[in-house]
């Protein structure tokens, strides 16, 4: 589930067959709860966000009282996993990345997947620079640079101390895109090549010739207590249990096709390459 769209989807359904088990029409259960005729059917399409009264209504009104408790932690999850991008950076970029370094210090073993660019704990100052600077102006949101920037770097401290893994999993396709300038993108790679040596890192390229298996976008998981899911609108972070395990199941099957060790050093070496030749 990647965005909270789906999310009310999912517990409209559940809804509905609550509804459907107590043989109550839609404009019944409306009628009895005192609602407009269309809110039951947009609630169940998910088209109508719901509240914990509306919740209880409809539980007691389809006699479900007893799955109240667990429709209401759904309720809260997706309320709260759902969060706009304007309001994460509304009070600057550094505060946000504060915040991700608090939770990867919390966490023992950190997996992600990155199709387009590298992981955040990945770049280079330069990079981390353009990758910001490039989703300020995109998004139109005031600019707090060098501060995010300095936060961003901040959080590979975390590589180095504390008993911590990562496993990091990148598109090829993110070896050649240009961030900021060619100059930068080299100089991206090369770092990548001395964080493959690390004891704590694993780093696997997904070829792009890898056989289509699911749609996937971006995503970190966090041992296994929350991923977090980055889209063009809002950031997303899921913690249902059933949820998380279709997301292990997901980097289970890209690092199966991933590259790994000197095969993956070389593709990344042959990207360097590709941008222009220099020594690594």
């Amino acid at each position: 589930m990647t965005n909270v769209g789906q999310a009310r989807r999912d517990l409209g359904a559940r809804l509905r067959d609550l509804r459907l088990a107590a043989h109550l029409r839609a404009y019944q259960l409306a009628e009895q709860a005192g609602w407009s005729a269309s809110k039951v059917s947009r609630i169940e399409s998910g088209a109508h966000s719901l509240t914990e009264a509306d919740l209880e209504s409809w539980c007691r009104l389809t006699g479900a009282e007893l799955a109240y408790p667990d429709l209401r932690a759904t309720l809260r999850n997706v309320n709260a996993a759902w969060m706009e991008w304007r309001r994460i950076v509304g009070t600057g970029h550094a505060r946000h990345q504060g915040e991700i370094g608090g939770l990867e210090s919390r966490t023992e073993l950190l997996r992600s997947y990155d199709p387009q660019v590298f992981h955040g704990l990945l770049q280079t100052e330069d990079y981390a620079r353009a990758i910001l600077s490039a989703a300020a102006r995109f998004l139109h949101i005031s600019q707090d640079l060098n501060t995010a920037v300095a936060a961003r770097m901040r959080r590979q401290t975390v590589l180095r101390h504390g008993r911590h893994r990562f496993y990091f999993l990148i598109g090829e396709s993110a070896l050649y895109a240009t961030v900021g300038s060619a100059e930068i993108a080299r100089d991206q790679l090369a770092h990548l090549l001395e964080i493959m040596s690390m004891p704590s890192v694993v780093v696997g390229i997904v070829p792009l010739t890898s056989e289509f298996f699911y749609r996937t976008t971006e995503f970190a998981i966090y041992d296994q207590t929350a991923v977090l899911i980055e889209t063009i609108t809002a950031e997303s972070t899921i913690t249902q249990p059933r949820e998380i395990a279709l997301y292990e199941k997901t980097f289970a099957r890209l690092a199966e096709q991933a590259s790994h060790g000197e095969a993956a050093k070389e593709l990344v070496r042959r990207a360097h390459d590709a941008l222009g030749q220099s020594n690594v």
